[in-house]
């Protein structure tokens, strides 16, 4: 990536629509587990969250998120 390109993010209603699964799913797994399959969005001052979507685009296609994700 080059100095200048900024990180691509998904909103949460994105993000699911990227994996298939319910918004709710990606909330719950944050509020209980702080990640959803290693993916740790950044929190936005108005409470929304940006999803990156690398590692989201990534796990739509099966790949496993790196262990350093997933730690707590």
């Amino acid at each position: 990536m080059s100095p200048s390109a900024t990180p691509r993010h998904y909103s949460t209603d994105d993000a699911s629509r990227v994996l298939a699964v319910k918004s709710n799913t990606l909330r719950t797994a944050l509020y209980q587990q702080h990640h959803y399959f290693g993916i740790r969005p950044t929190k936005l001052p108005n409470g929304k969250w940006l999803w990156p979507a690398d590692q989201v685009d990534a796990l739509a296609r099966g790949e496993v998120p790196r262990a350093q994700d997933v730690a707590a």
